[in-house]
């Protein structure tokens, strides 16, 4: 069949959605109010991100470390070592590790912190952020080899005590590292082996202390540890004559805030015996270890603002046709209802998404510029993901206004139309920004409702080796970004196929 001879109405079919789109469109732009409406919500934008980065004056805060890799690190532990030059090992036992964690005025109290550390760790230097590898013994988690800040592998399980001590070895052969573990000093199971660029001819050798902030509530309490080194052994040249060095790697840690006895890691003993004292983490930086730290999400708050703007242009949309009754001159003048409002729709989406994607391409950079400029450290993206976050809350932005255009077809009501977006969408964004709103709860809100949307705005990646918060409070969402989306475009749809039913039953 030829495009001569196509089917009798398909081509009807063709030019009166054309027709459709075109009338919806130049109705659409001659409307002062609902074009002033998109123009505002991309100004909020704009204007949420240029506010939030000159409020936020972080200059005097220190630097955040850089791990070889170029992402954000926590190296913040007590450190006891001494150079090793070229080639040559170190093995110790732990025989205990004990954790405190701060628990209101009365100070620091026993406790557990899972991913407490305490073991043997080959460093570049003490500079945080440099190259190192570690072997250790943990609080909850057993006997783990970790390298590169993100690179954790799991060793034999279980606690150690006085009763049950867990033996440790670090083996170092050129730029290639091997961690062994032992229950009793005599047979050894690799961990692990590893490549690490960059430690050089001499690195730092020793024993390591870390203990993080425990989790628990929606927030984290401070915490310090302290282990038991015993049977100490080294193979390779040494330098430094016998006598250990006990350095605070990075800055004094803010587990250590309000408890001055133990502002500073520190150590004990001499010989083949150490105990150590520490805090911090050797870790990949997430959203709350770095309270001066931001991303991408944060500069685009403006999205919030702009979510009630579009859902208000995209409910008077239609509903302003009802109450001046120029919906019946619109559907007289259009043979199929349905068709109507499709054409609404699609103006709609692509008029949002345009103003959409202009305000978030406006806010990014200028919005991250003035935080840099104010001492704000900014996670970094890749470019494909920072694409991704930038159209992604424009199409979120534009499905939110189908579906507010859509209640509005139903309700045929302002009012009613955007109260029903409103707890549709705002209400879901207040309760997921609430901090200490229960994990589960906050998960599900963003899971099953149109703000799982949002997780299209998440850039953070959380990690099993790191205890926080990974909560969409803090910029970590429980969907995948696109998944997220996929929500909120599955109740637009929904909705706009309930709307067009209604419209052809209540006006025919």
């Amino acid at each position: 069949m030829t495009a001569d001879h196509a089917p009798h109405g398909q081509g009807s079919g063709r030019s009166a959605l054309a027709q459709a789109l075109h009338a919806e469109w130049t109705k659409f732009r001659t409307v002062r109010g609902w074009v002033a409406g998109l123009a505002g919500a991309a100004l909020m934008i704009v204007l949420t991100a240029l506010l939030a980065g000159v409020s936020s004056d972080q200059k005097d805060s220190p630097p955040v470390p850089v791990g070889p890799a170029g992402g954000p690190v926590t190296d913040s532990f007590y450190f006891v070592h001494r150079p090793l030059a070229g080639d040559g090992s170190v093995s110790v036992s732990v025989t205990t590790l004990d954790s405190r964690v701060a628990a209101g005025p009365g100070g620091p109290r026993p406790g557990t912190v899972p991913w407490a550390k305490a073991g043997l760790v080959i460093k570049e230097s003490t500079r945080p952020g440099s190259p190192y590898a570690a072997i250790m013994v943990t609080g909850s988690h057993g006997v783990r080899m970790q390298n590169g800040y993100v690179n954790d592998l799991a060793g034999p399980p279980g606690p150690v005590s006085q009763a049950s001590p867990r033996w440790l070895r670090l083996t170092r052969s050129g730029d290639r590292v091997t961690g062994h573990a032992s229950s009793d000093g005599t047979h050894w199971t690799e961990v692990g082996t590893t490549r690490v660029s960059g430690l050089g001819t001499t690195a730092e050798v020793g024993l390591f202390v870390a203990s993080p902030p425990a989790v628990s509530g929606g927030g984290t309490s401070t915490s310090v540890s302290t282990s038991t080194f015993e049977d100490l052994r080294i193979r390779g040249d040494w330098a430094g004559r016998g006598a250990w060095t006990g350095s605070q790697v990075g800055a004094r840690s803010a587990t250590f805030a309000g408890y001055p006895e133990h502002v500073s890691g520190s150590f004990t003993g001499s010989g083949a015996r150490f105990t150590v004292t520490g805090a911090g983490d050797i870790a990949p930086a997430v959203r709350d270890s770095l309270p001066t730290g931001g991303h991408l999400r944060d500069l685009l708050t403006g999205t919030f603002p702009a979510l009630i703007a579009v859902t208000v242009v995209g409910a008077l949309y239609v509903t302003d046709e009802y109450r001046t009754r120029m919906i019946r001159l619109t559907l007289a003048a259009m043979p199929g209802r349905g068709r109507m409002l499709v054409a609404k729709a699609m103006v709609l989406w692509a008029v949002t998404f345009a103003a959409g994607l202009a305000g978030t391409a406006l806010a990014t950079p200028l919005g991250r510029r003035l935080a840099e400029d104010n001492g704000v450290y900014v996670f970094p993206v890749p470019a494909a993901t920072e694409l991704r976050v930038l159209l992604g809350t424009a199409v979120l932005l534009a499905t939110a206004a189908v579906l507010a255009l859509s209640f509005g077809a139903v309700f045929r009501s302002s009012t009613a139309a955007v109260a029903t977006a409103v707890v549709a969408l705002v209400l879901p964004y207040l309760l997921m920004a609430v901090p200490f709103l229960p994990a589960g709860i906050s998960d599900q809100v963003a899971t099953v409702t149109p703000g799982a949307a949002f997780a299209v705005q998440q850039t953070l990646v959380p990690y099993d080796q790191v205890a926080s918060n990974y909560t969409p409070y803090y910029g970590y969402y429980p969907l995948a970004p696109w998944t997220g989306l996929a929500v909120l475009a599955g109740y637009a749809v929904t909705a706009l196929a309930a709307a067009a039913v209604l419209l052809d039953r209540k006006d025919a």
